[in-house]
């Protein structure tokens, strides 16, 4: 009995450790996330971007943090109170959320012991995923009608439709990848994908389906018309200061973050690249091919950002409707039947 409760609780301390570094490491990304996109955005646009805080500006998140600490929090007057301090809560959680279940590496060995580098392996990590990331829309939808302005509404109007479209079509492709791999686990899909059995190679289609929609579901650009500052002025966050603001733009960077986690497990290995065993090192060289993926797709996020134009509100809801959809589902219906062909 006395074997079980220590057992029991090592598993508890052991998955205790890896949320408590997954949440840092996330954070940290997320907050130097934000160093890169105005290092890369000065490069694209020849200048040199953030330089004064530190060396080479290199403690500018940090200087942004405490300024949004230290700022003034204040609550419009005619705005719902609890729903306006609730609404950044609910899009950090749910950002912070969706990370759980996807596989860092395989196994990682610290003095004789073996810890798993996954939080949790549900059998239906896709759906997780997916659930979660549908709950990011209350979040944002809260915060603009809370705020009790019509240029916050309209903004959450428009990213709660844009989030709702996308989903649609980014739902579509997983399942084209699902029918294939046999499983909704990310565990099992990150396995499977050894040596050059990438799931892109494969579903290539699928993937740019989904890379687009994940563009739109992080408001990114050039979906960034939740917060088309000409039209709306910060969208749905327009009432909101202080750290409440910067949960709403940290938690973007989160989703950024975790949507690239995603694409590389799902599409590109995980922490399996060809010639590289994942184990090395005690099992670190897994988790250093996943960062260096996810590292790529930020760097490709950014220089989207950068380089393509906004799209009118229309263009963004027809490409969605008449555009990714019809072609996530021709994508899904082409796996099924190609799929029952080689069966047979």
């Amino acid at each position: 009995m006395i074997d079980i409760l220590l057992f029991d609780l090592a598993f508890i301390l052991q998955k205790m450790g890896l949320i408590t570094v997954v949440f840092l490491v996330t954070l940290g990304i997320a907050a130097y996330s934000t160093y890169g996109e105005r290092k890369i955005a000065a490069f694209l646009q020849d200048r040199l971007g953030p330089d004064r805080a530190g060396p080479f500006g290199l403690l500018q998140p940090i200087a942004d943090g405490v300024k949004m600490f230290m700022k003034e929090d204040f609550i419009p007057t005619d705005s719902n109170k609890w729903l306006f301090i609730l609404a950044p809560g609910i899009f950090m959680f749910v950002a912070c959320m969706t990370s759980a279940v996807i596989p860092w590496g395989t196994t990682l060995t610290l003095g004789g012991l073996n810890l798993d580098l996954q939080v949790t392996d549900v059998n239906i990590g896709i759906l997780y995923i997916m659930g979660f990331v549908s709950l990011g829309v209350y979040g944002i939808m809260i915060g603009g009608w809370a705020s009790n302005n019509k240029y916050s509404l309209y903004g959450a109007i428009r990213a709660s439709s844009q989030m709702i479209s996308y989903e649609l079509a980014m739902g579509l492709s997983l399942i084209a990848v699902v029918m294939m791999t046999g499983t909704l686990s990310l565990r099992e899909m990150a396995a499977q994908q050894t040596g050059f059995q990438w799931n892109v190679l494969y579903q290539p289609l699928g993937f740019i389906i989904f890379f687009i929609c994940a563009l739109a579901e992080c408001n990114r650009a050039p979906f960034d018309m939740a917060e088309c500052e000409t039209e709306l002025i910060g969208g749905y966050h327009t009432e909101y200061g202080s750290m409440k603001l910067g949960f709403f733009l940290f938690a973007e960077y989160i989703n950024m973050f975790v949507s690239c986690a995603v694409i590389s497990t799902v599409f590109f290995g995980g922490y399996n690249f060809p010639g590289i065993d994942p184990n090395w090192l005690g099992g670190l060289m897994g988790p250093a091919v996943l960062f260096a993926k996810i590292f790529f797709f930020i760097f490709v996020f950014m220089w989207i950002r950068w380089t393509l134009p906004r799209f009118r509100y229309d263009q963004l809801m027809h490409l969605g409707w008449k555009g990714l959809i019809p072609l996530a589902i021709f994508n899904m219906l082409l796996t099924g039947a190609l799929t029952l062909l080689l069966e047979k």
